[in-house]
């Protein structure tokens, strides 16, 4: 028998976050903590939640309206920094059944320009500490194509391991035909990884694949191997290892 009200859905797991977490908006510090607490609102990464005594009250605002949401009671809270203001995108909790929920704000990542975990930004959401990526060099030959036609072939890949996602595989840019590439203007960004430089779709007679391949020319620390290198979604191409065609796997990408 669950401890949890009915309005409450419990969260999958908490815990104390080492690092400490800033964020800001419009160039002022909004929050600063080395006291954050990991709360996995989902299964596959968590939210950061605050102490309030390390938010900056004078960017708060009260918008004093209380009420019940998945965790408990909270008080909603809007931001104001000089010109810019945010409404409704953080909720200071004033009690909770979870374990040290009550007394912490969650702010909405995207109302704050900028996050950090100490030095480094962070892109999307909060890194998972039981999230792994790896960029391993390899000399197993990968081999990209789509409808028959290949996109891209190298036997010096880096190949990317990350927790719940199919393994990504970069390769150079002189290995990759970009005959048939186009250039895209779609960005996008990762926790892990930082921001895409580029995207590309790939034509195939009459018709564009939007989107298939992308790049990372600067990629965080940590996958510093894959800086300019091209990788696709092997969800929506045919790859082959070591003249081995592989399975598509099934994603949220596929």
């Amino acid at each position: 028998m669950s401890d949890y009200p009915p309005h409450v859905v419990q969260p999958l797991h908490t815990a104390p976050v080492p690092r400490r977490v800033r964020a800001s908006l419009a160039g002022a510090t909004v929050l600063d903590t080395t006291s954050a607490l990991y709360v996995w609102e989902a299964p596959y990464y968590p939210q950061y939640y605050i102490p309030k005594a390390d938010v900056s009250e004078q960017f708060l605002v009260d918008e004093e309206h209380p009420h019940h949401i998945h965790l408990g009671s909270a008080q909603r809270y809007g931001l104001r920094v000089g010109e810019v203001s945010r409404s409704g995108v953080g909720k200071l909790f004033t009690e909770s059944p979870v374990e040290g929920v009550a007394g912490r704000f969650r702010f909405d990542w995207d109302a704050l320009e900028h996050w950090y975990e100490e030095d480094e930004e962070v892109f999307v959401h909060p890194r998972s500490p039981y999230t792994r990526v790896d960029a391993l060099r390899s000399t197993r030959t990968v081999r990209v194509e789509l409808e028959g036609i290949v996109l891209a072939e190298s036997a010096s890949p880096v190949m990317v391991f990350e927790t719940g996602l199919p393994t990504r595989y970069y390769l150079n840019r002189t290995e990759v035909d970009f005959r048939r590439l186009e250039p895209s203007a779609t960005q996008t960004a990762c926790p892990y990884k930082g921001q895409t430089t580029g995207y590309w779709s790939v034509r195939s007679g009459d018709q564009l694949h939007q989107d298939l391949a992308w790049a990372y020319d600067f990629p965080t620390r940590q996958l510093a191997p894959i800086a300019g290198l091209i990788a696709f979604y092997n969800e929506k191409v045919d790859t082959f290892i070591d003249g081995v065609q592989v399975e598509r796997p099934e994603t949220h990408f596929s």
